[in-house]
């Protein structure tokens, strides 16, 4: 399964850039959520701009899908800057990078998404560019090798990262400001629901906001993607105007149910419960179990199941929790339930 084309996958389509960029924020009156980050940067940004001075350099790291990029691009139009967007996996060789650098404008900012992917190389060279606003770059080989240092203009690195534990320490420390995105809450997905229906004009009264917003899966890029795939089935299906029964129906042709779980998140639960009794049970044989590779059980499927409350990941391996149990609407066994439920039964 190409786990990039699902439904509720957290990552950006090959299809979706254009239509994001056209519903990101560009100010921070405009973002919602992670207050906890934005609160911090107002006071970063606006003491930089009273000193004159770029921005530290900030470290992004969470899950994907939560607003990294859009708010690397409110940080660069409350500074009055450029900002410059790359990827690790896309700066393959010292050459790119020092190319990169080199056409940055004094002030501007350089967003590199999933940072945590840049080779080992490239990453030496970034040391100084952070540090000391310099390039060291070496000509030649053995005894006729020199080394030649460009000057940079001072820029702020914005890195993004689902991985924070797999940067290097020397990389991680380089950076002066870190901040976590966390999961939105319903009412924030609502509100940004709110917003991109403005934006594509489509009619969306509350009660079907909040449905979609109870199956995103905390994740804004989810709930808009949900938005417009409900909106073709309205347009299509129904009178344009999405209502409770059509985010009903296309929820049930898509698959995905009240708290936002596809085919393979629930086969993932029925196995662990109808194959192994509830666990634990080791990820290799869950993966082969299901014929998909290990990878992308644990990247793509575990940690939403696990921050649902529908699976534990033990040192003996998974297990399904009582919540697992109810939602696929199974008989909970007896030793999994509480005190006074076990009582009650016994009567």
């Amino acid at each position: 399964m190409d786990t990039e084309k699902r439904l509720v996958s957290a990552h950006l389509q090959g299809d979706e850039e254009l239509m994001e960029r056209s519903i990101r924020p560009k100010r921070f009156e405009d973002y919602v959520g992670q207050t906890n980050v934005t609160d911090n940067l107002k006071v970063y940004i606006q003491a930089c701009k009273m000193r004159g001075e770029p921005l530290d350099h900030v470290l992004f790291y969470g899950p994907p899908g939560l607003g990294k990029t859009t708010l690397a691009g409110i940080i660069a139009e409350e500074m009055g800057v450029d900002l410059r967007i790359t990827s690790g996996p896309a700066i393959g060789r010292a050459g790119d990078l020092a190319a990169i650098l080199t056409n940055l404008n004094e002030g501007d900012v350089l967003f590199i998404d999933e940072i945590h992917r840049l080779n080992r190389a490239v990453e030496e060279v970034l040391y100084s560019a952070m540090e000391d606003f310099a390039l060291d770059i070496v000509t030649g080989k053995g005894p006729g090798a020199s080394s030649i240092r460009f000057e940079l203009p001072h820029f702020t690195l914005i890195g993004a990262t689902t991985r924070a534990g797999s940067l290097s320490a020397p990389l991680r420390d380089r950076f002066g400001i870190l901040a976590k995105f966390e999961l939105y809450s319903e009412d924030e997905l609502a509100q940004i629901m709110r917003r991109t229906a403005r934006i594509l004009n489509v009619e969306i009264d509350g009660e079907s906001t909040r449905m979609l917003a109870a199956r995103s899966r905390g994740t804004p890029r989810v709930a808009n993607r949900l938005l417009k795939r409900v909106r073709d089935f309205s347009q299509v299906l129904g009178n344009g105007k999405i209502d409770p029964p059509i985010v009903e129906s296309t929820l049930k042709s898509l698959g995905i149910d009240e708290l936002g779980l596809e085919d393979l998140d629930r086969r993932i639960l029925k196995l662990i419960i109808e194959q192994f009794q509830g666990g634990p049970v080791g990820i290799d044989t869950i993966a082969a179990s299901l014929g998909e590779e290990r990878v992308t059980i644990e990247d793509a499927y575990e940690p939403y199941l696990m921050q649902a409350g529908l699976l534990h990941r033990t040192l003996k391996g998974r297990m399904a929790s009582i919540n697992a149990y109810r939602h696929l609407g199974l008989d909970v066994p007896k030793s999994m339930m509480p005190a006074e439920e076990q009582l009650t039964l016994g009567e």
